[in-house]
């Protein structure tokens, strides 16, 4: 099909609640997956009731919300382009979404750690946000953990401007052809990862946190991942390249984005016609389920992306004939706008919770529950502190212009979504 819906370039003057509402569940399943590995209640870390909940939420849990994120970016960036933008206004937009909220969280953290300030691979990278461009930045030099996607969407942000263009110019009948072409190109990649990159290439899941061999009997002050022992190894880096190729670094994640781009065209040109949610979502679920049967390079992001973009099509889809559902209410729009700072101060919170409630307190599954608590309702009042003080007033602040644009200018279609 070739006939168009009726949008603008890039299909600015439709909003898209849905999917701003829809961020929010990614956080979320990133949040259910740092709990696990990051919020370590003791005696309960290191039971049997503990395994068993790290193997029905493994790292896939996490990392599922991660692509969603990678998706919806490069969808987002195509739905919201503007035919008068330049590589610098674009790019500057960008940087004021991420580095604020980012640098609150890292300073956050950085409080509450025992973090050997004069090595400086342990927190620059972290910082400038090139930590998984490196293996050896990577582990500590990732500091506050969630932050290592936003290396990836940098990257993006960087390349959408200059091949935009050239996406723009693809003819309708071969965007298709195009699409399958990205997927077939990254199914490729992840193989040639799985194939010649050292690291482990076994069907086993990624479970749980850290544990160290002598149990503790209470809380310890910090966790593992944020202790004094942990951050002052001698070496800094990520040890399974397969895995960091594969997961972390950011040409491997790049096509991705374009994923979303593509997904967005065939949207905006008709081809995607489906706005009955209960497929994409079954096909995810499946996906999903995949992913405890592949090698874990593939457990990631490969099995769900193509699911993953007919969600977020349908959705959008949904949002351009005014349905309503459970993303479109003013709640879910409103979490899905404080979910970036919900995702990057997550840990900070679980940190400060560990040191700062739990610390010397000994317990099983209702303590750490509590905990859970305790960090989820700490992460949300400070993500929405974050995003109404430093976040909004940052990204809404408009550039001085000499002409005033007129009231009847139209409203951006959807939030410029990380």
């Amino acid at each position: 099909m070739t006939s168009q819906l009726p949008t603008p370039i890039g299909g600015r003057g439709i909003r898209l609640p849905s999917l701003t509402g829809m961020r929010w569940w990614a956080a979320l399943a990133v949040f259910f997956l740092h709990v696990v590995v990051f919020l370590p209640i003791y005696p309960f870390y290191g039971s049997e009731g503990y395994w068993r909940l790290a193997k029905a939420i493994p790292m896939q849990v996490g990392a599922a919300g991660v692509t969603f994120f990678f998706v919806l970016s490069g969808f987002v960036m195509w739905w919201t382009r503007r035919p008068d933008d330049t590589e610098v206004s674009f790019m500057w937009r960008r940087l004021k979404k991420i580095y604020p909220t980012h640098i609150v969280a890292a300073v956050v953290l950085m409080l509450v750690i025992p973090l050997p300030f004069g090595r400086l691979d342990t927190w620059v990278p972290s910082i400038m946000l090139i930590q998984t461009w490196w293996p050896n930045w990577t582990s500590l030099g990732g500091l506050n953990v969630p932050a290592w996607s936003l290396v990836s969407e940098i990257l993006f942000y960087l390349t959408f401007p200059f091949l935009a263009p050239l996406i723009g110019r693809i003819r309708d009948r071969w965007v298709p052809w195009s699409f399958a072409g990205i997927f077939g190109l990254i199914v490729a990649m992840h193989t040639a990862v799985y194939l010649w990159a050292p690291g482990y290439k076994g069907l086993e899941n990624f479970y749980g946190a850290r544990i160290p061999d002598q149990l503790p009997t209470v809380t310890p002050e910090y966790g593992y991942n944020a202790s004094a022992e942990f951050l002052s190894r001698a070496y800094v880096g990520y040890a399974d390249l397969g895995y960091w190729l594969s997961y972390y670094f950011p040409l491997m994640r790049l096509p991705e984005f374009f994923l979303g781009v593509l997904a967005c065209r065939l949207v905006l040109m008709g081809w995607w016609r489906n706005t009955r949610m209960i497929w994409p979502l079954l096909a995810l679920a499946v996906g999903f389920a995949a992913t405890w049967f592949v090698p874990v390079n593939y457990k990631m992001s490969v099995l769900i992306l193509l699911p993953t973009a007919a969600v977020i099509a349908t959705a959008a889809l949904r949002d351009v004939e005014q349905r309503r559902g459970i993303n479109t209410t003013r709640t879910m729009v409103w979490l899905g706008d404080v979910s970036y700072a919900f995702y990057l101060i997550q840990y900070p919170a679980m940190v400060i919770i560990v040191k700062f409630v739990m610390y010397g307190r000994a317990g099983g599954l209702g303590l750490w529950l509590l905990a859970v608590l305790e960090a989820f309702i700490l992460s949300l009042v400070a993500a929405a502190l974050i995003y109404h003080f430093v976040d909004k007033p940052i990204t809404s602040r408009k550039p001085t212009r000499k002409s005033t644009p007129s009231p009847r200018s139209p409203q951006p279609a959807a939030r410029e979504a990380v």
